[in-house]
């Protein structure tokens, strides 16, 4: 258990954290919330030791080891992937060295009796514990958690300097996952993490055995993960059991009582004041004056957290495009010799709210500059609809503000008149409020550049929004903002989100991009992964031609056919139709089945073979215990090997069976 005690922090005049006692127990994820500046990323840091508090302790057990992962700012170099996952487990490392070096000296036949025996002891010793701390499935443990960040393969053997600043950071939650401290500590862990690799982390964190306490603005994940939230606000910390989504219910019923409450003792206050005014000259009303100004003077005022304004606004009003927004036929692009996107057809039409999803750097933003014009096509065409116009948001959209202008005239400049005067409630609901508005842009943080670009985005006119994550450095409330403006937009919208939370909400179409290719999912992003979690007939459609293959239908449509023909017709066509479907079904019932059935029967060959190598070795643990076996050192050595050979063996078949039993 990990406890604050009267724990208290302040920057100059600005507390943070006053007489705050709090306790954390083993196994909890607790979320921590409360709004910009509140003081989480310091809470964070004075339970990983790395700021001290003002007053108060924080008790933590012996022994204990904390892992902390930052916002950013952290890198590798002179050790390749592979070698620095793996330094994460140093222990087992050790071990493993140790072992290999003691099995070189045991076969040195020039070694003394005496130590030869010493020997043997430390290396039954050392097997035991590498045996017991999982030793050796330490390759598979380091791949998985490595892959489910969203590594290949082939990046294990790259130096780790050749990685970019967000795939560094995941270099850092890699080692602090395989590290498995006691006490995990993440800050805006889903920062840098596609949406495939936030699923994995999720999962991950469900059954992670110690406790976790995490600040992060991705709604859907803290709903996923955390059984508790600690909101810190008004200098003071308040627990809340459950989720996320449990815990804004909650907050709300609470800040109304305390409103309930303040007003009421606004009330009695206010009475004792009107009471002690009319009657502090007379002598007969003395006592009862004095007594009501003790009793004013220790009234403990309710505090009310401060209610954020909602900003609610409508887009600027632009013609709508036409029905045909933008068409990609037999689109290629590539850089160098890699191969991005290869001819891939993509019809958007007017409603349509596409979310873009695929692995980090599998062609989405290259897929979203194709679309918006920014780049073409090496080969393919890229076709525009009638009367469309575009606002594009780029990864980099930050860069270009002009650093010269104000906060306000960012916003002010090219955007409609009639916009002009809610330019003031856009930037309180992105969080500028005050004198920030006067800030030039050069000064503002990365964060607080990003936040600009999406308001200066909302104030212009548009039919057609292509958005490459806008999402990046929002706190919650900013992303509610935004998400509330984007669901009233009523023109197209195409964007790349890794924010699980705003992708359900407005995507009713999904684009999966991947080898260079894209598929088409009609319906929401969990509707994708429950058909992926449960395959069947396939549903998805690849992009191929799809004004050809519209053109074809209308001329079947407009046939000159007879009505009751055409529905005869189109009985059979419908029977056939669901006899292909069903035919499919069962076809892929049975491919699955048949690859359950393999799984199982190497699962029974892993287990078979694992029970006659252990047999092996206690027999020859038998026989290595007998009285006398080392006496002859040239005949034991041959019997030791043969031992560590099968227990390596024993663990290799031990590591393909856990994945195989997970996989299945």
């Amino acid at each position: 258990m990990i406890q604050l005690s009267k724990l208290s922090k302040a920057y100059g005049e600005r507390v943070l954290l006053d007489n705050v006692s709090w306790q954390i127990s083993d196994r909890e994820r607790v979320g921590l919330a409360g709004p910009n500046g509140a003081g989480k990323t310091t809470m964070l840091r004075m339970l990983a030791g790395l700021e001290e508090p003002d007053a108060g302790v924080v008790v933590k057990p012996a022994g204990l080891t904390v892992g902390y992962l930052p916002q950013d700012g952290l890198s590798h170099g002179g050790r390749t992937l592979r070698q620095e996952a793996t330094s994460a487990l140093q222990t087992l490392v050790d071990l493993r060295d140790e072992l290999h070096h003691l099995e070189e000296r045991l076969t040195d036949t020039s070694i003394p009796d005496d130590e030869h025996g010493q020997m043997l002891d430390r290396y039954s010793e050392a097997q035991e514990r590498f045996r017991q701390l999982d030793g050796y499935s330490l390759e598979l443990k380091v791949s998985q958690v490595l892959h489910g960040l969203g590594f290949h393969e082939d990046d294990f053997d790259r130096p780790t300097e050749t990685f970019s600043g967000g795939w560094q950071m995941r270099i850092a939650l890699a080692k602090l996952l395989l590290g498995r401290p006691g006490l995990l500590l993440l800050d805006e862990p889903t920062n840098h993490l596609d949406l495939d690799a936030r699923n994995w982390m999720e999962s991950y964190l469900e059954g992670y055995p110690h406790a976790v306490i995490l600040v992060s603005h991705d709604r859907y994940f803290l709903d996923a993960v955390v059984t508790r939230i600690a909101e810190i606000s008004l200098s003071t910390l308040t627990d809340y059991t459950g989720t996320y989504s449990a815990y804004l219910t909650a907050r709300d019923e609470r800040v109304e009582r305390l409103r309930a409450a303040k007003a009421k003792q606004d009330d009695e206050i206010a009475r004792m004041r009107q009471f002690i005014d009319r009657f502090r000259y007379q002598a007969t009303k003395a006592a009862q004056v004095q007594s009501r100004i003790k009793m004013l003077d220790k009234v403990v005022p309710v505090e009310v957290p401060v209610a954020r304004k909602r900003v609610h606004f409508s887009f600027p009003v632009c013609p709508p495009s036409g029905r045909v927004v933008l068409e990609l036929r037999r689109a290629s692009k590539s850089y160098d010799d890699k191969h991005v996107l290869r001819h891939v057809d993509l019809h958007v039409v007017r409603g349509d709210r596409i979310a873009l999803i695929g692995p980090n750097g599998v062609g989405k933003s290259t897929l979203m500059r194709l679309l918006v014009g920014e780049e073409h096509p090496d080969s393919g065409e890229r076709i525009e609809g009638h009367r469309l116009v575009t606002q594009y948001f780029a990864q980099d959209e930050a860069a270009k503000l002009d650093p010269t202008l104000t906060v306000y005239e960012t916003l002010a400049s090219g955007s409609p008149h009639s916009m002009v005067p809610a330019i003031r409630n856009i930037l309180g609901g992105f969080l500028f409020s005050g004198d920030d508005v006067y800030k030039r842009a050069g000064v503002l943080s990365g964060g607080e550049r990003t936040r600009l670009a999406v308001a200066r985005m909302l104030l212009r006119p548009a039919n057609t929004l292509i958005l490459d994550e806008p999402t990046n450095h929002l706190d919650i409330d900013s992303k509610d903002v935004l998400l509330d403006a984007l669901a009233d937009f009523g023109g197209t919208l195409i964007f790349v989100s890794h924010d699980r939370y705003f992708v359900d909400k407005l995507a009713t179409k999904v684009v999966e991009i991947g080898d260079g290719t894209v598929t088409v999912y009609p319906g929401t992003y969990e509707e994708l992964r429950w058909k992926k979690a449960n395959p069947g007939p396939v549903d998805a459609t690849p992009l191929s031609h799809p004004v050809r293959a519209q053109r074809s239908r209308t001329r079947r449509t407009a046939s000159p056919v007879p009505a009751r023909a055409a529905g005869r017709r189109a009985e059979g066509d419908g029977r056939r139709e669901a006899q292909e479907a069903r035919k499919q079904a069962q076809a892929e019932t049975r491919r699955h089945q048949r690859a359950e059935q393999a799984h199982r029967d190497r699962l029974a060959d892993l287990e078979h073979r694992i029970t006659e190598r252990e047999e092996a070795v206690k027999a020859i643990e038998r026989t290595m215990s007998a009285p006398g076996f080392y006496d002859d050192h040239e005949a034991a050595q041959p019997v030791v090997s043969r031992h560590q050979a099968l227990m390596w063996e024993v663990g290799q078949l031990l590591a393909e069976w856990e994945e195989l039993q997970t996989n299945l």
